[in-house]
């Protein structure tokens, strides 16, 4: 494992993180993790500048009003 972390290391990890983010804040921390790695991985493979490119504003749509 690296830096020789045991199973009672990563318990106690686990259990500080529990702590300070709480049971209902953890998938929004997860999800966010997730992000921010997609971006990067997207940002060293260069596919980032390529989606730029091919989004375009597309016009916004004014609902009708009814009287």
């Amino acid at each position: 494992m690296p830096f020789r972390l045991g199973p009672w290391e990563i318990a106690l990890i686990l259990v500080i993180i529990l702590i300070v983010f709480g049971v209902g804040r953890l998938p929004q921390v997860g999800g966010a993790i997730g992000r921010g790695i997609r971006s990067f991985r997207k940002a060293q493979s260069g596919e980032e500048e390529e989606e730029e490119e091919e989004e375009k504003p597309k016009p916004k749509r004014k609902a009708a009003k009814k009287a």
